[in-house]
């Protein structure tokens, strides 16, 4: 009979590098994925659509100051006067942010538009 060497016990697999690599995989998604809700701000394209019609409605944004047709006029007057100058809600606003004007002023300005009811807002260069 052929007598082998004797037997070994067997080794377990060490686990603890596939643990960290999973941990730390997973601490990367947590930071990488976004947990908020995206929110879509509708913009119509300049140039394309119905012709405009009415007196104008030019809302011009730049640095810290916000002019309605070349005139100053404070965040929360913009609505108000814009509803004299409409007739429906759905009336093209034209927004143009100038080169000191940030995206969060113009965002917040979009917001207080369309929080007001008006629903067609066409951004300009």
């Amino acid at each position: 009979m052929i007598s082998f060497a004797t037997d070994r016990p067997r080794r377990r697999p060490n686990l603890t590098p596939m643990i960290d690599v999973v941990f730390l995989l997973l601490v990367f998604f947590m930071l990488a994925s976004r947990f908020g809700s995206d929110r879509a701000l509708p913009l119509s394209v300049a140039g394309g659509g119905t012709a405009y019609s009415g007196p104008p409605r030019l809302v011009d944004l730049s640095g810290d100051s916000l002019r309605l047709n070349g005139i100053d006029i404070a965040p929360d007057a913009l609505a108000e006067a814009l509803r004299v100058l409409t007739e429906t809600p759905g009336d093209a606003i034209i927004l143009r942010a100038g080169d000191g004007a940030d995206l969060q002023a113009l965002v917040a300005v979009m917001d207080r538009l369309t929080g007001a009811g008006f629903t067609r807002l066409v951004l300009v260069e």
